[in-house]
């Protein structure tokens, strides 16, 4: 089974769609350059998974989320974790960095998560914000070997907000 996954990758920037025309669509957001990156906290691992994009991850799979984290208090906790990629002139970059947490108990096939801080992330990751800094050291170390280790020139391109935010340099 292992090997019949698919590795993927993050989308870079596609041609704009609305080039040369000043219609409908001009200014628009585009999905295409967001990529989901569910770390498992304790597991201390990350892995792109595009399937959260509609919150159907594995993770997320066949689980009935409340808005109550009481309600799953053996919930295993993962981040997931809205990455954008633009391009800048020294070339493309990890532009927008925004962390959900949320937790799943397999066993009664119950989660915690928010779904409007999920969406709202999304979006300001979209939109180039940086919101790192709830997370836990060791999630944030994770998600910054995984993002380093994905292509070390996006990283290196990056932000300086986004390296000390996740405490590296």
């Amino acid at each position: 089974m292992e090997e019949n996954k698919k590795k993927l990758g993050f989308n870079i920037i596609k041609n704009d769609p609305t080039d040369g025309h000043k219609g409908y669509g001009k200014g628009a957001l585009s999905l295409d350059n967001v990529s989901p990156v569910i770390i498992d906290v304790n597991a201390g691992e990350a892995e792109i998974d595009v399937g959260a994009m509609h919150a159907r991850s594995v993770v997320e799979k066949g689980i009935k989320f409340l808005p109550n984290q009481d309600d799953v208090p053996n919930g295993k906790p993962y981040w997931l974790v809205w990455v954008t990629v633009d391009r800048k002139p020294e070339g493309p970059y990890y532009a927008g960095v925004t962390a959900c947490y949320m937790t799943v108990d397999r066993e009664i096939r119950r989660g915690y998560k928010s779904l409007p801080e999920h969406v709202n992330r999304m979006d300001k990751s979209l939109k180039r914000h940086i919101i790192v800094e709830h997370m836990d050291d060791k999630s944030k170390k994770v998600l910054a070997d995984f993002l380093r280790g994905h292509n070390e020139d996006l990283w290196n391109n990056s932000t300086d907000e986004l390296k000390k935010g996740l405490q590296a340099n």
